[in-house]
């Protein structure tokens, strides 16, 4: 379904609320607006297969846009508008977007697109002026609402975060169905998972340009729920939100519970949450301590699921598998799980290696990147793929993620994964993030280095130094405790919570 579903029925629903403001779009705004947007396209010239580009922060605008798409036929890559000018630049061009929509919050950014793409035929600007951007209320306005005789559904081509290099698109395949079809195969799957539905009330606090708040808001908008989104995480303001909006569902990422955790315990316990029925994580592995911590408080209602924009394969955890195997992050529910070391040899369970996922045909292709795409497949089998995460299986099938293989520290000739020290250190109460990365060692190669934001009233300096060097010591083998700590105001994180450790990797590379 689609929301002129729902609009029939309940147009004056709240299919979205901004959290903050309480500013609300209905399921008859929504679906009169994305038609409107969609006839506006349509007169453009786009057709189906061809990109929409949208540079926007949170807002119901991007849900609009995002469902103008989808009943178009047409792919809607949103792009990350905190990346570099560069990096929006190229992505814009690389996805051959035929038209842009950008919010005027981003103008100086979006202007800048605009002068150096000559691709797109239409450029939208919403919440005001933009230079090189027409005015979208006023193409809406110009719109008919005449639906068309078909909408054939559209797709999001999205790309990698770029947490490890340029960013790379992924563009699927578009479904051979209409927009209209009841039988979405995410909507049901996520419903059967965790209940989403018309009494759903779903908060979004991430940013609405990744991969899972997108595909998830627009489930909720699918079933006939409400998206309360948030313009930016927050942990105090996720509780009030929760305790406002009575939310039944919400979404997270490791660092959010963290933050939320290390709220004062008055603040933590001073919220009503009792409507939360099912609270769902992923994008990052989560430590062991921070899940138990937040089950304790929440209680079993954490689901979490492991996956990648690439969508070439799932895993899914319950609160009860996860106390039966702490630290997993699922069986698989797409694909099949093979465990690889570097010479593509499957691996026997509890063995760690290159996580990959086998499917009857290719899953994915990086678009315009045949290179990166021969690098993703398996050297024997191309329809094993991976994302470059290194894990093993336990012998019930249960994957627990290790690292990526990027970030891996080879000290002295043993390999160290970053995310033990880091998942160790976490819950320290003088430590509000942390990162763990090698640094170049005359003699052993790389060695350990902790980059520490410290929490607040923490005195940064060597004596924490010391503490926390002692505190991995007694908790896990010596040799992968930090050789030195760092601390940092800030560590560079991207708005949906993953460290960018290629940036500080560059400031220990920098002569």
């Amino acid at each position: 379904m689609f929301p002129g579903t729902h609009a029939a029925l309940t147009p004056d629903k709240p299919a979205v609320i901004m959290a903050e403001s309480g500013e609300t779009l209905t399921y008859g705004q929504l679906d009169e607006r994305s038609l409107r947007l969609a006839r506006a396209l349509a007169a453009a010239g786009l057709r189906r297969g061809d990109v929409v580009a949208m540079i926007a922060e949170n807002s119901p605008v991007a849900l609009e846009i995002y469902w103008a798409a989808l009943r178009s036929g047409l792919y809607l890559t949103a792009i990350n508008h905190h990346l570099s000018v560069e990096e929006v630049t190229y992505v814009v061009a690389d996805c051959g977007a035929r038209a842009v929509v950008a919010s005027a919050a981003k103008a100086q950014l979006a202007a800048v697109v605009a002068a150096e793409v000559t691709g797109p035929q239409l450029w939208l600007s919403f919440g005001g002026a933009v230079a090189g951007y027409d005015d979208y209320e006023q193409a809406l306005q110009s719109a008919g609402t005449q639906p068309p005789a078909s909408q054939p559904r559209g797709a999001a081509m999205l790309y990698s975060s770029g947490t490890t290099g340029h960013p790379k698109g992924i563009k699927p395949p578009l479904p051979d169905s209409e927009v209209d079809d009841p039988d979405d195969r995410s909507a049901g799957l996520l419903s059967s998972l965790y209940g989403f539905g018309p009494d759903t009330v779903y908060l979004s606090p991430a940013p609405i340009y990744h991969t899972a708040p997108l595909r998830f808001c627009g489930v909720v908008n699918s079933t006939g729920g409400t998206v309360v989104m948030m313009s930016r995480f927050d942990p105090v303001g996720a509780l009030e939100a929760i305790q406002k909006y009575e939310v039944t569902h919400a979404q997270f990422v490791p660092t959010m519970f963290v933050r939320m955790l290390k709220l004062p315990a008055e603040q933590r316990t001073g919220y009503d949450l009792s409507t939360l029925r099912t609270v769902i994580h992923a994008a990052a592995p989560c430590p062991v301590a921070v899940k138990e911590a937040m089950l304790d408080w929440w209680g079993d209602i954490i689901h979490e699921y492991y996956g990648a924009t690439e969508a070439n394969g799932l895993t899914f955890i319950d609160p009860a598998q996860w106390r039966a195997h702490p630290g997993s992050v699922g069986r698989a529910g797409l694909g099949v799980i093979r465990i690889c070391a570097d010479d593509g040899v499957e691996l026997p369970p509890g063995a760690d290696g290159t996580v990959y996922f086998e499917r009857d045909e290719v899953p994915f292709i990086y678009h315009n990147d045949p290179d990166s795409t021969a690098a993703a497949q398996h050297p024997a089998q191309p329809n094993w793929t991976t994302t470059g995460d290194i894990g093993h299986v336990d012998s019930d099938g249960f994957l627990y993620l290790t690292d990526r293989k990027a970030f891996m520290i080879i000290s002295g000739g043993v390999n160290i994964y970053p995310q033990e020290i880091e998942d160790c250190l976490a819950l320290h109460p003088a430590v509000l993030d942390v990162a763990v990365i090698g640094i170049p060692d005359a003699e052993m190669g790389e060695s350990v280095k902790a980059v520490v934001q410290p929490a607040s009233g923490a005195t940064p300096g060597p004596d924490l130094e010391r503490e926390l060097i002692e505190f991995v010591r007694m908790r896990i083998a010596h040799f992968k405790a930090p050789r030195s700590v760092d601390f940092d105001d800030e560590l560079p994180r991207t708005p949906a919570g993953k460290l960018l450790k290629r940036c500080l990797k560059e400031r220990y590379l920098t002569p």
